[in-house]
């Protein structure tokens, strides 16, 4: 069981985490559009663990049209925390997040704490800048990390990527975010960060789940 978090004062918000609030949707950080997207990509333990390792391998982001690069570890071992059963008693112990694994390319998989330089566009959209991983999970059922904005974008926010195997032996894949406009377009044509936002969901659906169709 891997769970790792990273919180630093260079990230450009102050609601580190809030991905993973339930309320989100009702109750986003001040002035940020939250959204929220689930799909069922299949069932089983190989779809999970084939899903899992796209994830954690950056896919989702590549699937959507960015090239990720500048991939930097954070420096020395992750603390990873203390997991809980639904009572509140510690299921493992506290542990430290020593080892890093890499794809084919020699890319490291994400680990809490990372740095990366993303650069693209969708659909004619700018989608550059400095991301974080502000924490990730790894659990015999449950795989994820969320990214936080750091500098050179054009919104400021947090976006969490996790993949389920539930208990009915179906795989799921959300996606989590809120995010503000910091670039001039996007500031004077909202509209433009909601359609961003749609773009980058189908795309990451399509890394994780090459099979699922979406509209062109």
């Amino acid at each position: 069981m891997r769970r790792g978090s990273f919180q630093n004062g260079t990230v450009d918000y102050a609601a580190v985490g809030a991905t993973q609030a339930a309320d989100l949707m009702g109750y986003p950080p001040e002035r940020s559009t939250p959204a929220e997207q689930s799909w069922r990509i299949g069932s089983g333990e190989e779809r999970f663990t084939t899903s899992a390792d796209a994830l954690l391998s950056w896919s989702a982001l590549r699937g959507a049209g960015l090239d990720v690069s500048d991939v930097r570890p954070a420096a020395g071992p992750m603390y990873s925390g203390v997991s809980f059963d639904e009572e509140g008693a510690p299921v493992a112990p506290s542990r430290l997040e020593a080892d890093q694994r890499f794809d084919a390319d020699g890319t490291p998989y994400v680990s809490a704490g990372t740095t990366i330089h993303v650069h693209g566009r969708v659909k004619g959209l700018k989608a550059d800048g400095e991301l974080r991983v502000i924490y990730s999970i790894e659990e015999p059922r449950r795989v994820g990390f969320a990214l936080g904005t750091v500098s050179g974008s054009v919104v400021s926010g947090e976006e969490s990527f996790v993949v389920d195997w539930r208990d009915n032996d179906e795989v799921w894949f959300t996606v989590r975010a809120f995010d503000r406009a910091t670039g001039i377009v996007y500031r004077l044509l909202p509209g433009l960060v909601k359609r961003r936002r749609r773009e980058l969901f189908q795309g990451y659906l399509r890394a994780i789940s090459p099979l699922y169709q979406t509209p062109a």
